[in-house]
């Protein structure tokens, strides 16, 4: 266990604070993680664990998240596959209409343009890759790199692996307070419930609430929620679903600025066998309120790409908030404005697939080291 003061304070025990933990302290950093909460007790535990390349056009993001799936693969070699359920399955995307295709068929081309590996699939070969598919779709799109995980137990596992290299843990805790030095403003501690920790660094990994923690420093950073809901099925056979399966139109509500509902079908199975219903976006604040015509359009939307769907009893729903920045690019590194004060979150619906080589990144900075991605796009003080 780490003694003595943390040279860093990381805010937040979700998966993109653990990341940042388990590299800062594998430099040999003392790293110290505080959560007014439990382990990924936010937005970490509301999602799909998808780790995809197949809904980024090419720009940083998807330049961070090809970084981030080799380090996701060494990862799953360390802490083991079976223990964060990594599934190699792949994506299939697919189009409802010539038009959706050409639009699919053109971003394939810029992906592969970038390095990523995309393959055509025609109509009459949809069913090859998923039988249960309904008929009449235009055709798709292969994406063998889109990987799965499950979130909860890549969070707690690699908050285990930073413990082991030294880190310090601690839920329950919620900080209050940003501790800055007369000498610049420099960060100097932070202050909780239970008495004030000093280190000279913190990272702001609070996800959502990112702006919130920010703001304890004096810094504003444009962080708020768009909610989602996910709808569970019973468990099915295996192979049931083989991909991570999403239409055409998922990409545009991904990269979409509107306050209104947006949703597409998102469709994938589970290790245990449950069939995860996606994907909703809305930006209503923080209201958790179960909103029953959004659960009735996503089982729509499932049933019309997958008809046996129609027979599945829905178990449960949940909902979570994804951490929105204006320009979907999360906020990653050293914040200028008050030096000691890291961020890493703003990362919306990416955060699992993005988690290492954010948290790579951020440890760079801690260390002063050559970053493996250039962090300039990411750079918190972009929106002033």
């Amino acid at each position: 266990m780490t003694t003595g003061a943390p040279d860093v304070v990381v805010v937040g025990a979700g998966i993109i604070g653990a990341a940042c933990a388990y590299y800062a302290a594998r430099a040999g950093l003392r790293v110290q993680v505080l959560d007014r909460g439990p382990v990924a007790g936010g937005t970490s535990s509301a999602g799909e664990g998808n780790l995809l390349v197949s809904d980024k056009p090419p720009g940083p993001e998807l330049t961070l998240m090809l970084h981030s799936l080799r380090l996701w693969h060494e990862l799953a070699g360390e802490l083991g596959p079976e223990r964060i359920e990594f599934e190699p399955k792949g994506g299939l995307v697919v189009a409802e209409s010539a038009d959706g295709l050409a639009g699919l068929t053109a971003l394939a081309g810029e992906h592969r343009d970038a390095g990523v590996t995309a393959t055509a699939v025609a109509a009459d070969e949809l069913s090859g890759y998923e039988p249960e598919l309904a008929p009449g779709l235009a055709g798709g799109m292969h994406y063998p790199e889109d990987l799965q995980v499950q979130p909860m137990l890549a969070t707690a596992n690699l908050l285990r692996a930073a413990r082991a290299a030294g880190a310090v843990v601690r839920t329950g805790v919620a900080v209050t307070d940003i501790v800055r030095s007369g000498d610049g403003g420099r960060v100097a501690g932070v202050r909780t419930a239970e008495g004030e920790v000093p280190t000279a660094a913190v990272v702001n990994a609070a996800g959502t609430w990112g702006g919130d923690v920010a703001a304890l420093a004096g810094v504003p950073l444009p962080i708020a929620p768009r909610r989602g809901f996910i709808l569970v099925t019973q468990p099915l056979p295996p192979n049931t679903i083989r991909h991570k399966v999403y239409a055409a139109e998922y990409t545009a509500n991904v990269a979409s600025d509107e306050v209104g509902l947006e949703s597409s079908a998102v469709i994938e199975s589970t290790r245990s066998g449950t069939v995860l219903i996606g994907a909703s976006r809305e930006r209503v604040g923080f209201d958790r309120t179960v909103a029953l015509p959004v659960l009735r359009r996503l089982a729509a939307q499932a049933v019309a790409m997958f008809p046996f769907l129609a027979r599945v009893a829905a178990i449960r729903s949940y909902t979570g908030f994804r951490p929105y920045c204006p320009d979907h690019l999360p906020v990653i590194g050293a914040d200028p404005r008050v030096p000691g004060l890291y961020h890493a979150c703003g990362h919306e619906g990416a955060g699992i697939g993005l988690a290492p080589a954010t948290g790579a990144l951020v440890a760079a900075a801690l260390t002063g080291t050559p970053p493996s991605v250039d962090p300039a796009p990411f750079r918190p003080e972009r929106f002033a």
